[in-house]
């Protein structure tokens, strides 16, 4: 039976952290990702966790700190956002090379500068290549569970890699929703209990742990890692059918949104996929064949599925809350575009959207812009410029 409750996004993830019950939290506050430890450091006072709580100096030190516990055998958490996860740059590797399950709530917030502490994808969309599993979070619910989730894929012996929960900060981080937990002891049971094959503390197995690693080795290692990722892919589908039979609530790669019958869709992720269903129910009404694809497991990136997924559509629009600036368009758009070309054998026009840096509101009007857009590149197959952007002032000024 689950339970109702009204919580906001970070509140809903300090939940999930309790009834996780990690061995170690080390966190640094930064906005918006502050009240996960702040709501947690409760639960640890007030004795509903057996948890070390580790109040750092910064965030480089509170990676560090799950670094060292989770090589010393503890399963471990942290939450944080923009700066400090920049701070955390270097440590994130080493986190991912010394393939220890880290798993880290990541309340995604524009990085400086200039500082903006509003929402948008630069922080996540800069650690893309660090070796971390990435999930999205459209609401609150998600955020949840997809934290419910991520040890049972982090901490598979065929994965080992850390994970990352990425929602958007303010957005849904402190927007206060409805939702359903989980009970306690249910999460236990699904969680289980971190057993880990080589770690400091094990007498039985003496070992050193360190990121040093020179010519002889480091290319292989590199492809071990690799290999974790593309294995992580099939795990993530078998915890996802785990989760399902336990809730009735069913998680993939991506949700398809009115996507079968459709003409003309958007790729995007987060809470702008709430804003999509809307303006696709719409257009549905107006007997125009709107679709969504909402993308939830970015890294691995499901090259195949996703291509799969587009390739009956007359024109697709890629929407980032990140620009690479590289004058080739968002990351998203890059990986999409890639798994197109690379999966698919139809020529689907493609075009990509900048939108949302900074916090910039989103509308219901912007994206039926967009639509309309791909309305007219349907019927004459013309993209001209595929690299656009929607919600700035004219000029840019």
């Amino acid at each position: 039976m689950s339970i109702r409750e009204r919580l906001s996004g970070n509140e809903a993830s300090a939940v999930a952290m309790r009834q996780i019950n990690p061995d170690v939290v080390a966190a640094f506050p930064i906005t918006p990702s502050t009240e996960i430890p702040q709501y947690f450091s409760t639960f640890v006072s007030n004795g509903q966790v057996d948890t070390e709580f580790v109040a750092v100096e910064s965030e480089h030190s509170a990676m560090s700190a799950c670094i060292g516990a989770e090589s010393a055998g503890a399963r471990a958490m942290t939450a944080t956002s923009a700066n400090g996860l920049s701070f955390m740059w270097e440590m994130l590797y080493i986190a991912s090379g010394s393939r220890l399950p880290i798993v880290m709530s990541l309340v995604n917030r524009a990085v400086s500068g200039p500082l903006n502490i509003h929402n948008d994808h630069s922080d996540a969309m800069g650690v893309r290549d660090a070796g971390w599993i990435m999930l999205f979070s459209e609401n609150n619910q998600e955020a949840y569970d997809n934290l419910i989730m991520a040890h049972q894929i982090a901490e598979n012996k065929d994965v080992m890699l850390p994970l990352m929960v990425c929602q958007d900060g303010f957005i849904t981080s402190h927007s206060i929703e409805n939702i359903e937990l989980i009970e306690d002891d249910k999460v236990k049971e699904f969680v289980g209990k971190y057993q880990p094959e080589h770690y400091l503390l094990n007498h039985a197995e003496p070992v050193a742990m360190g990121p040093m690693d020179l010519q002889s080795y480091l290319f292989e290692h590199k492809y071990q890692q690799a290999e974790a990722m593309r294995n992580a892919k099939k795990v993530i589908l078998d915890v996802a059918d785990r989760f399902e039979k336990m809730t009735g609530r069913k998680y993939g790669f991506f949700e398809e949104y009115r996507l079968d019958d459709a003409e003309i869709a958007i790729v995007c992720m987060n809470s702008t996929a709430g804003t999509a269903k809307a303006v696709v129910d719409e257009l549905r009404e107006q007997g125009v064949k709107a679709g969504l694809l909402k993308i939830r497991v970015y890294r691995p990136f499901p090259v195949e599925e996703v291509a799969q997924a587009l390739s009956h559509l007359k024109a697709v629009a890629v929407l980032d809350k990140d620009d690479s600036v590289n004058a080739a368009g968002g990351p998203l758009f890059t990986d999409v575009t890639s798994a197109m070309y690379a999966k698919s054998d139809e020529h689907v026009p493609i075009v990509n959207y900048i939108y949302g840096i900074g916090g910039r509101d989103t509308t219901t009007k912007d994206i039926s812009g967009v639509f309309m857009d791909l309305q007219e590149i349907a019927k004459t197959g013309n993209v001209e410029n595929p690299f656009r952007y929607f919600g700035l002032r004219k000029g840019g000024k």
